[in-house]
């Protein structure tokens, strides 16, 4: 089978949460696919990191430091981008995650702000941002990592995780009201558990096997089985899908 190639040569892609996971592999593949990258992240040494190793790669890429939790900060950066590159073609919202397995009862009202704000604040943030850059050029595309667990009910898993990816596909179908009539497509992915450096440090061993041999492809996701479909959704053969969340998840969940 011959391997299917993505063309990005002349646009801008700006993807927060750049410096792990679905976000680094996003960045690294458009930038691979020819476009102008913009890792945005809190994390200063890993963003650079993913910043430096694609222009070591040939690539076009730039680090900007942001927490994409703060208004302020979040208009600064994209105030700068499109200063430097003059237009903004992609936004992946891939800024995201939870750092303790818990039940309702017991979650913190400061986790639940935690998790909420980088989950689904952030897409808001980043959005709203865009949306100007998006409006003048009348295109774009925003394509958000949703979650699996914002479809269904796992556990052991985060309730403010859960409410807030729940949050992002909602979100996005509202962007894409908003804004299909400027030619901007807005789409989430939901993915299964993937092994990112995050969920590695979350999940034990035993919980990632067993995730593995609940799926029907009998293995848990890596990064890789992502980053097409994020692809796939900023490209031009998929202008006419918008409001859609993508179920990735193995055979998981199938519904």
């Amino acid at each position: 089978m011959g391997r299917v190639t993505f063309d990005f040569a002349g646009q801008v892609a700006a993807i927060t949460g750049g410096a792990q996971g679905i976000g680094k592999g996003s960045a690294q593949a458009f930038a691979q696919a020819g476009a102008r990258v913009y890792v945005v992240d809190l994390d200063e040494r890993g963003g650079e990191a993913v910043a430096r190793g694609i222009r070591e790669g040939g690539g076009h890429a730039t680090f900007l430091p942001c927490d994409v939790t703060d208004a302020d900060r979040v208009a600064a950066v994209f105030d700068r981008l499109v200063g430097e590159a003059g237009r903004l073609d992609v936004l992946i919202n891939s800024a995201g995650g939870f750092w303790k397995q818990l039940s309702i009862e017991d979650t913190p009202e400061d986790e639940w702000d935690r998790v909420v704000d980088l989950n689904l604040k952030s897409l808001f943030l980043c959005a709203k941002a865009a949306i100007p850059t998006f409006k003048r050029q009348r295109s774009g595309c925003i394509v958000s990592i949703g979650s699996m667990a914002g479809v269904t009910v796992l556990q052991p898993s985060s309730p403010p995780y859960a409410a807030a990816k729940a949050g992002v596909h909602s979100l996005t179908r509202v962007l894409a009201f908003e804004l299909g009539p400027y030619g901007v497509t807005a789409n989430a992915i939901a993915p299964g558990t993937t092994a990112t450096e995050r969920v590695v440090a979350v999940r034990s061993q035993e919980q990632r096997d067993m995730i593995g041999r609940t799926t029907l492809v009998g293995r848990i996701a890596e990064v890789a089985d992502m980053v097409g479909w994020v692809l796939f959704l900023a490209t031009r053969e998929a202008a006419y899908l918008t409001g859609q969340t993508l179920s990735v998840n193995g055979g998981r969940l199938m519904v």
